[in-house]
């Protein structure tokens, strides 16, 4: 879906470039090293498509983009399976029996908890949209993961939330409070929310590390993803190379996590510098007059993410 070597693209100087931070040396990504660092662990990914498309980065970076036939499908054992009448299951997990090494990804865009307001018509109630309240799948199972990276932000929008059918709740009941009504309140709310749940489970699973990832930029240009906007740059950095402020270019993920001990993965700033690697006019799924400047190519932008990650392993 995001393999742009099997569309008409046919520049790819976006794959040759790696992240160097500043007075600092990264180990080197490898497979083997991954999953000797992970022997024995579950990483979680949860979060909106941009979390799935690390998930994928990270699943093609460990297995080199080879078909491995020893990888185990363990998604039933996490409830991902697909639902009759599911274009696909709400997740994937898999295990790399070598290490026992499991890697997976929940769909949650919003990070809240959702219920249907009326469970007897599901096809055409709307959902409660619980601000304050985690996913059912993470409390579940988050005594399971040792590696969790949440993330959330691009779904945060009116259109979205109606499109879903999605109707905002806090403690229980829906919001009256109209300053949590304005979506970056809402947003707000949820991701110091979940912030604060995830730091006081921190202490009851000791080897539990757990990160909330920054947003991952939008480059659209000359208008926005419906009016035309488009990300037709192929030269990597021609917007500058460096990320010269040492302040989070989201702030409101950085103030979530400060004075607790979840970790920042921050990729803001750095993806912002990499236009050229988004989809573009190259989606396989093309609408036409319609470019995708919010999701990346892969190989491409996630690795160094992931790249990232691994170094805070």
């Amino acid at each position: 879906m995001w393999a742009c070597r099997l569309t008409q693209r046919n520049d790819f100087e976006y794959e040759k470039l790696r992240w160097q931070p500043k007075d600092c040396k990264m180990d080197a990504f490898t497979g083997a090293n991954f999953l000797q660092r992970m022997k024995d662990k579950t990483l979680a990914f949860i979060g909106d498509s941009l979390g799935r498309q690390q998930f994928q980065s990270l699943m093609c970076m460990v297995t080199g983009g080879e078909e491995r036939h020893d990888v185990l499908d363990v998604g039933y054992e996490y409830g991902l399976v697909k639902a009759r009448g599911a274009v696909r299951p709400d997740g994937w997990a898999y295990r790399f029996p070598i290490t026992n090494t499991t890697i997976l990804y929940y769909w949650s865009a919003s990070l809240c908890d959702l219920e249907p307001i009326d469970p007897s018509n599901p096809k055409t109630t709307d959902f409660a949209m619980h601000l304050d309240r985690p996913p059912a799948f993470l409390r579940t199972f988050l005594p399971r993961f040792n590696v969790l990276v949440l993330n959330t932000g691009h779904h945060w929008n009116r259109g979205k939330l109606q499109a879903n059918r999605w109707v905002m709740y806090v403690n229980g009941a829906p919001n009256t409070n109209r300053k949590i009504a304005d979506i970056f309140g809402a947003r707000n709310l949820t991701v110091h929310s979940i912030a604060k749940w995830v730091n006081e489970q921190l202490p009851l699973y000791p080897g539990l590390k757990a990160f909330i990832r920054t947003m991952s930029p939008r480059h659209f240009f000359n208008g926005d993803w419906n009016t035309g906007g488009t990300c037709d740059n192929t030269t990597p950095l021609s917007g500058g190379k460096e990320v010269v402020k040492d302040d989070s270019s989201d702030p409101l993920t950085a103030g979530a996590v400060s004075g607790t001990s979840v970790e920042l993965l921050d990729i803001t700033a750095l993806s912002q510098l990499r236009d050229e690697g988004h989809i573009s006019r190259y989606s396989i799924k093309a609408t036409p007059g319609m470019q995708d400047c919010l999701h990346w190519c892969l190989p491409g932008i996630p690795d160094t993410w992931n790249e990232v990650l691994f170094a805070r392993l």
